[in-house]
């Protein structure tokens, strides 16, 4: 394994915490012995081009400095190579980091945990999720949710987290259900009237909420939740439970699990990670041991 290791660094995570999270955490790799390479991109098409330069070139691992966002690009160039993975958490989210114990907002103590699984080889083989051409390691998600995403991304002001909070509010006072058609696994077509369908490698999305809590990242099945048709004082209910994750025992929520899951609604789009991969239909698939994780 060569000792240069590459730390893949987003300086704008977290308003800022990247850029301060990738010193500690190349201090801890230095000190271990190792040599660090730091690739930045000028935006998230350039960065990850240069990220797959690196591992072509051939890199001992890659280190992930900033939120899911930086760690969905990530695993775009690792999957299905022997380059390992390792995340110093700083985005504003971390739910990749969340789901896998990692520890978040840390910065020196993940770079002393990657030196260290790297040193003593403790790697993890985890799956993760393919869907339109795209590898996600947390959540696939549809629906409501979605629906508040795409309002919010259209939205100029208010800046930050904000806005996505009047995202919702606006989104629940149209609220109604969709109506879906989901195939798992090949099966029958479940036609069913749903609020949202969450597919989950993982079990967070959105900085900590357990949509799909049981979710377990190396089991080669996804866990496929379905939130059926809520009225809007169920949906307000349900809601602040997901933090927790005992929205799974409602009796409008169903969860199955499967390796394959086809969703197809009309008008909403799919996002997986946080980020946007088109409107539905979609098919994912979960992929055993497609990444390699330091831990």
């Amino acid at each position: 394994m060569s000792s240069e290791i590459t730390l893949f660094v987003n300086p704008t995570a977290g308003r800022g915490r990247g850029a301060h999270a990738a010193q500690p955490a190349a201090s801890a790799l230095r000190a271990a012995g190792f040599s660090v390479r730091t690739v930045v991109g000028t935006d998230g098409p350039d960065a990850l081009a240069r990220l797959r330069e690196a591992v072509r070139e051939g890199t001992g691992a890659v280190i992930a400095v900033g939120g899911d966002g930086m760690v969905s690009l990530a695993l775009q160039a690792l999957a299905g190579t022997p380059v390992p993975l390792g995340v110093v958490a700083a985005g504003t989210g971390n739910d990749f980091a969340r789901a896998l114990g990692l520890p978040v907002r840390e910065p020196g103590r993940a770079g002393r945990l990657a030196a260290g699984a790297l040193k003593e080889g403790r790697i993890r083989e985890i799956d993760l999720g393919r869907a339109g051409g795209s590898w996600f390691g947390t959540v696939l998600c549809s629906g409501f949710d979605s629906r508040v995403n795409d309002r919010g991304n259209r939205m100029r002001i208010p800046a930050g987290r904000f806005k996505y909070d009047l995202a919702m509010v606006a989104e629940l006072a149209a609220f109604r259900p969709f109506p879906y058609r989901i195939t798992l696994d090949d099966g029958p077509v479940i036609e069913t009237e749903a609020t949202l369908v969450a597919v989950g490698n993982g079990s967070s999305y959105g900085g900590g909420m357990r949509i799909c809590a049981d979710a377990v990242p190396d089991d080669g099945l996804f866990d496929v939740v379905v939130v059926g048709d809520c009225s809007r004082a169920t949906l307000l209910k349900v809601f602040p439970r997901v933090y927790k994750g005992t929205h799974l025992g409602h009796p409008e929520v169903t969860v199955h699990r499967a390796a394959k899951v086809t969703l197809e609604a009309a008008g909403l789009t799919a996002y997986a990670d946080g980020e946007p991969l088109g409107p539905l239909p979609v098919t994912a698939e979960c992929v055993p041991g497609a990444v390699r994780l330091l831990t």
